[in-house]
């Protein structure tokens, strides 16, 4: 059974930095893309970036780039998301997800329940 657990979530001041964390369990860590998204109160889940187990390739959604960094430890089985220069609007709940194909978009197969991030202003 493929699980993924999110962490590191929590309260930062705007233009503080958070790294989230998922770590996967159930299946071979190099098959699955991985992915982070968020949903932010009253709006709809959206993309930030994906990372793909073989190859590394990694696909950042629409402007995320820039201040969200998405890595991976294979060692560990944790896929990372390095947030900086947080802002009030990247409050959200932030998930992450897995597909056996290299996507990232919001029908990935599985996904893990949510770390919530609290920017304050």
């Amino acid at each position: 059974e493929v699980q993924l657990q999110a962490s590191g979530g929590g309260l930062v001041q705007a233009g503080g930095s958070l790294r989230l964390s998922c770590a996967a369990s159930g299946f071979t860590f190099d098959d699955l893309t991985i992915g982070w998204f968020r949903q932010a109160p009253g709006k709809e889940r959206e993309g930030i970036a994906c990372i793909s187990g073989s190859s590394g390739s990694i696909y950042y959604v629409n402007s995320m780039e820039g201040r969200f960094t998405i890595s991976r430890d294979n060692a560990e089985n944790t896929v990372y998301l390095q947030m900086n220069n947080l802002k009030p609007e990247d409050t959200a709940a932030y998930y992450c997800a897995a597909d056996a194909l290299f996507q990232c978009r919001l029908n990935m197969a599985y996904w893990g329940k949510g770390t919530l991030v609290t920017v304050s202003s």
